[in-house]
């Protein structure tokens, strides 16, 4: 006899990704979505949680799975930080001191790319591209964009973020 799993998705959780069920041609469309909502509720998406998008969607986990690992959006193994900053490295960027910035911020914070602070507080991600080439070099960190950044921004939004 095996233990019962303990479930992931909450009333709430799962009662979002039902009423998305309306506004897409299929459930299997609203597999993105459904892992928008677990990953902004959790800040990651375990594999239970993948396992139960896929019986609420009526799905494989495996199809789940598929389009978690497509994103590198998504993180499985822990929660990233309450806020995550995209460091972007697009040639733009590392041609103006984006690679500077970004080894400036993990220094200070006394990180690796990829890795969370101590507090939970702040992740520092690597990002291929923003779109912004023209404020080079830039920052995602939420909904903002961190425009012309220097090592001096960039220590003024660490103390931001760690608050």
């Amino acid at each position: 006899m095996t233990a019962q799993t303990e479930k992931i998705l909450t009333d709430e959780m799962i009662a979002e990704i039902e009423s998305l069920f309306a506004r897409y041609p299929s459930k299997q469309a609203v597999t993105l979505p459904a892992l928008h909502i677990v990953n902004r509720a959790m800040r990651y998406v375990p594999i239970q949680a993948v396992i139960e998008i896929a019986e609420l969607l009526e799905l494989a986990p495996s199809q789940v799975q598929d389009t978690l690992t497509f994103y590198g959006f998504f993180k499985q193994d822990k929660p990233h930080g309450e806020t995550r900053a995209w460091v972007c490295r697009s040639i733009s960027c590392a041609l103006r001191g984006g690679e500077e910035i970004l080894d400036h911020m993990c220094d200070q914070l006394g990180i690796h790319p990829g890795e969370t602070t101590g507090n939970g507080k702040l992740t520092v991600e690597l990002a291929e591209c923003l779109g912004a080439c023209e404020f080079a070099p830039c920052m995602l960190a939420g909904d903002k964009l961190h425009k012309d950044m220097t090592t001096e921004k960039a220590d003024e939004f660490i103390r931001e973020a760690q608050k």
